[in-house]
C-alpha cells in the first residue's frame, strides 16, 4: 500500500507541476486497489464479529463485493481472487448457503492458481472441501482439504494446517476410518498447541468427541 500511495503522489506531482495528465487513470487504478484492500480488511473484521456474536453484520457482504469490483476494474487478479474468496466465505459461513458460495470459491481457486497465490488458494480449497463434505461428496472433500493442507504446510501456516486437520478428522469419521481420525486429531492438537491456536484446540476436542 505504501508503494501504491507513493506512486499516486508521483503522478499527482507530475500533473500539478509538469502538466502531465495522461497518467491520471493510472493513479485512479492505484487508488482503487488501496480502497479495495481497506474494504477487505473492514469486511474481515466484521466477519470476526459475526463469529463472536452470530449476528450478520449488514455491511460485510457489500464490502467484499465492492472490493472484488474494484480489483477487477484495476486488473488486479490476485486481489480479486481474495475478494471472491471472502464473498464465498460470507455466503457459506454467515448465511449457510453453499449453493451461492461455491461459484465464488471456484472463481477464487481459478484466479489464485493463475496468479500463484497459494495462501488464498488454500483458503478457497478448504471452503470448497467443506461444501463438498456437507453435500456428501466425501472423496472430493478429502481431495480439496488435503491439497489445501499441503499448501499450508509448504507456507509454514501451522494454525491453518491444524484447522484443516479438524475437517479431515470429521471426514475420516464419516468414511469409517477411526484410526486415521485419531492420528489426524493427535497431529492437529500438537500443531494447534505450538501455534497458540486455542480456538482450533476447542474444535479438535469437539471432533474427538465423535470418535
Amino acid at each position: 500500500m505504501d508503494e501504491l500511495m507513493r506512486q499516486v503522489d508521483g503522478l499527482y506531482e507530475r500533473a500539478i507541476f509538469g502538466g502531465e495528465y495522461d497518467d491520471l487513470p493510472e493513479a485512479d487504478r492505484a487508488l482503487d486497489v488501496v480502497e479495495a484492500a481497506l474494504l477487505l480488511q473492514r469486511g474481515r473484521i466484521l466477519h470476526c464479529r459475526f463469529l463472536e456474536t452470530g449476528v450478520e453484520p449488514p455491511e460485510e457482504l457489500g464490502y467484499f463485493e465492492r472490493a472484488a469490483e474494484l480489483y477487477r476494474g484495476a486488473g488486479d487478479e490476485r486481489g480479486e481472487a481474495l475478494a471472491r474468496f471472502w464473498t464465498g466465505c460470507f455466503h457459506q459461513v454467515v448465511r449457510d448457503d453453499n449453493a451461492t458460495a461455491v461459484p465464488f470459491l471456484t472463481a477464487s481457486v481459478e484466479l489464485s492458481r493463475k496468479t500463484g497465490d497459494d495462501l488464498t488458494l488454500s483458503y478457497a480449497l478448504r471452503h470448497l472441501g467443506v461444501a463438498a463434505h456437507m453435500s456428501g461428496n466425501f472423496p472430493e472433500a478429502r481431495e480439496q482439504l488435503e491439497e489445501s493442507t499441503a499448501l499450508r504446510r509448504t507456507l509454514g501456516f501451522t494454525a491453518g494446517v491444524a484447522a484443516n486437520l479438524v475437517g479431515l478428522v470429521y471426514l475420516a469419521v464419516a468414511q469409517n476410518r477411526p484410526d486415521d481420525a485419531r492420528a489426524l486429531a493427535d497431529e492437529a492438537a500438537s500443531l494447534a498447541a505450538s501455534a497458540g491456536a486455542a480456538k482450533i484446540t476447542e474444535q479438535i476436542d469437539a471432533a474427538r468427541s465423535q470418535l
